[in-house]
């Protein structure tokens, strides 16, 4: 009866701290949402400083994968200085060597070839190229859909159209204290905000 009640005590305890053993730093705490953006509102316990960050989630298609999956495409800032697109999927998208990436937004001309990294896992591709991410956030900013499209040689072919309304205030959250460049042509109607270029 003793060890039927010490082990009533330790799963009790392992449940009390598994409840709160994860820190908000790891978790969806602090997100709200503005049409289909998730804005993340937390603070670096490190630094005291703002981890800013945006997401929008969608379904991607792969050649090699028989139904669709998770992606989400995040606009962030690294330490206050880079700014980094980061498009993450549920499959293995390619290599470094061999990913060919190119996107379109709404009906604007699309652009093959960008510029990009594909992380280690072959799961993750980086936009942190400074010229090619002001092209992007200046035709995100006043676009509906976009629609990326994938090519590699060990990957296969992969496809997802996130809906990005609402990016403006995604990308002044995200961007709101990073030296982010200037758009090469800005809409000349469109007044320049403070911080963002």
């Amino acid at each position: 009866m003793r060890g039927v009640a010490s082990i009533c005590m330790i799963v009790a305890a392992s449940l009390v701290l598994c409840g709160c053993a994860r820190d908000p730093f790891v978790t969806e705490a602090g997100e709200a949402r503005v049409h289909e953006w998730w804005i993340v509102h937390q603070v670096d316990r490190v630094t005291d400083a703002a981890l800013p960050s945006a997401f929008v989630y969608a379904k991607a298609s792969n050649s090699n994968v028989e139904y669709p999956r998770v992606s989400s495409l995040q606009l962030t800032c690294m330490e206050g200085k880079q700014p980094l697109i980061r498009l993450a999927f549920d499959f293995r998208i390619g290599t470094e060597e061999n990913t060919m990436l190119g996107y379109r937004f709404d009906d604007l001309p699309g652009h093959q070839n960008v510029t990009t990294r594909v992380l280690a896992n072959k799961k993750i591709v980086v936009i942190d190229d400074r010229e090619t991410i002001a092209r992007f956030v200046a035709e995100l900013e006043k676009s509906q859909t976009l629609y990326v499209r994938i090519r590699s040689i060990d990957g296969g072919r992969t496809t997802v159209e996130y809906p990005v309304a609402g990016a403006w205030t995604a990308i002044r959250a995200a961007f709101a204290n990073c030296d982010m460049p200037a758009p090469a042509q800005l809409n000349p109607g469109r007044a320049r905000l403070p911080g963002i270029y």
